[in-house]
């Protein structure tokens, strides 16, 4: 292999697509704080907070990732750069090791530049989300093994912490960060156990207890559903306690939609919204992936819209957050 080639297989086992999933709740969480300043100061913390969560963190969790389910990649996923030969298992951990390093040492400056309990929440949650990163694929734990660990393990690491770190970036941590912290660790956990469809032939002869193999494809489809609409309902009535009466109905037109689509999906668990299809194909493929199990491509159309709707109303929301403690 060339070196290009050879780099390029590093960069892939990184999987460059997982990174963005972490961004928008940073910008939640900035957003949220209502103290950044439109500074080159400001902007190099922000760059600083996704490099350490993005390439650097999720990078370490798909690259750990990778080495452990080898036998399982193999059935589930050839093309990946171990199972195809284009990188070796002593090269998979040394490429762990360098990005788990440089995602602590840039958690550790970013706890000491911030300083006080503020800097405490920043380097506590690279150093817990590293930790829930490697024990959700290395045994014994191996958290990947049952969906019961599995998908809280991923919402801890993808967005719970990701908006603590990020409001305490430049503020105290809102009280109403705590409640959009959660909302996103459940929504994140509901789409989680859908992204499992994709691997599910491995997963079942590899013993993995994911709720697709416990209870099909149709039931993990519901299950999801019903934790998505539920976060959906809560934020609606939380942004109506707060005063946000707009983002009310934003939010309730935008479940009316997922309702739509789910119903579509959950009669045709294979051929669902499929005018959602030219989205995946056209627009976000590239970023969210692509598949060959009819199951999880449906689930990839509706996650494009849902994300749509329930990310924006994040943004939103958070916005208003930040605009309420900038006037006060």
């Amino acid at each position: 292999m060339s070196f290009t080639d050879k780099v390029r297989a590093h960069l892939e086992i990184l999987d460059p697509v997982t990174w963005i999933s972490v961004f928008p709740c940073l910008a939640g969480g900035v957003m949220a704080s209502g103290a950044m300043q439109p500074t080159l100061h400001d902007y190099l913390l922000l760059l600083a907070i996704f490099l350490m969560f993005g390439p650097l963190g999720t990078g370490f969790s798909q690259s750990i990732n990778d080495y452990y389910d080898l036998e399982l990649d193999k059935v589930n996923e050839p093309t990946r750069p171990i199972p195809s030969g284009r990188m070796t298992e002593k090269e998979a951990i040394w490429n762990s090791v360098v990005v788990c390093l440089l995602a602590l040492c840039l958690g550790v400056f970013l706890g000491f530049y911030i300083g006080g309990e503020r800097g405490l929440i920043i380097t506590s949650s690279i150093v817990a989300g590293l930790i829930v990163a490697y024990i959700y694929s290395a045994p014994p734990l191996k958290l990947k093994k049952n969906i019961l660990t599995s998908a809280p393990a991923v919402g801890f690491s993808y967005s719970l912490v990701t908006w603590f770190s990020a409001n305490a970036l430049f503020s105290e941590i809102r009280p109403e960060v705590y409640w959009l912290a959660g909302l996103n660790f459940f929504m994140a956990m509901a789409l989680i156990i859908m992204n499992d469809f994709k691997s599910a032939k491995g997963d079942k002869e590899g013993g993995m207890k994911s709720l697709t193999v416990m209870i099909g494809m149709k039931n993990t489809f519901l299950v999801s559903f019903i934790m998505i609409d539920l976060v959906f309902l809560v934020f609606a009535w939380l942004e109506y306690q707060w005063g946000f009466y707009y983002l009310v109905f934003l939010m309730l037109g935008g479940l009316i939609l997922n309702i739509y689509m789910q119903v579509k999906l959950y009669a045709d668990p294979k051929g669902g919204v499929a005018f959602m299809g030219s989205a995946v194909d056209d627009v976000f493929g590239n970023t969210i992936g692509q598949s060959e199990v009819e199951e999880h491509k449906a689930y990839l159309r509706f996650q494009i819209a849902n994300n749509v709707l329930f990310l924006s109303n994040n943004l939103f929301a958070a916005g208003a957050i930040g605009m309420k403690y900038m006037q006060g």
